[in-house]
């Protein structure tokens, strides 16, 4: 047997023969108020143990007795104090185990009640319904992407016409349009008048008409 079971096996044989038992809650407040009272005996401890000393510097070889008492005194609360802090670290670990115990069986009850949640949300489930309803979703999101295959092709209404027929016929409208367009053009007229001799050829006759009459003059 484990020790958590003869954790659990005791707590429940104690509870069984008496309530008057204190509850996780109860010790651990004990506990702290313990751990409270102690720090404070230590500060006092602390302080006394510095007056102490201080006496004892006081008095010092004016007057030893005096002196002796005081360190006697010292050495008693050091002792005292020693024991506190041995008595606090025993309370300290007394109290995390505890802590953790009860964390733990906390943790343990509530599992337990997730896991009796969980049995009684699956009691109504029946695993081959389940897998008869994923079948039957199955084929009705098949039927609803063949719905939108068939919304979403391009609709084929009076698309019986042969398409190399129209073509021709298209290719016909376009020559008629052609030859509408030749006839429509009309060509310049030609000129019925001789075009003017060039510039070059008018000057040079002149030059040579000229020359002729100089020649003249001079004979």
């Amino acid at each position: 047997m484990s020790k958590i079971s003869r954790f659990f096996k005791g707590s429940g044989s104690a509870s069984s023969k008496g309530r008057g038992g204190p509850s996780p809650q109860e010790a651990l407040a004990r506990l702290r108020e313990t751990e409270e009272m102690l720090s404070k005996k230590q500060e006092y401890l602390e302080t006394r143990i510095e007056r102490e000393l201080a006496v004892a510097r006081q008095h010092g070889t004016k007057n030893k007795r005096a002196a002796l008492q005081a360190l006697k005194r010292k050495k008693r609360y050091e002792k005292q104090l020693n024991q506190i802090d041995g008595t606090l670290s025993t309370i300290e670990f007394q109290r995390e185990a505890l802590e953790n115990s009860h964390t733990n069986t906390e943790v343990l009850k509530n599992m337990g009640y997730a896991a009796q949640a969980m049995k009684k949300v699956h009691e109504n489930m029946d695993l081959n319904k389940i897998d008869d309803l994923m079948q039957d979703i199955t084929e009705q999101q098949d039927v609803a992407q063949e719905i939108s295959d068939a919304i979403s092709n391009r609709a084929t209404f009076g698309d019986e016409f042969d398409e190399d027929e129209l073509m021709a016929e298209l290719e016909e409208l376009e020559q008629e349009e052609l030859n509408k367009g030749m006839r429509d053009v009309r060509l310049p007229s030609v000129p019925s008048t001789s075009l003017p001799s060039r510039p070059g050829k008018m000057k040079r006759a002149e030059d040579e008409d000229e020359m002729k009459k100089l020649a003249a003059w001079a004979s």
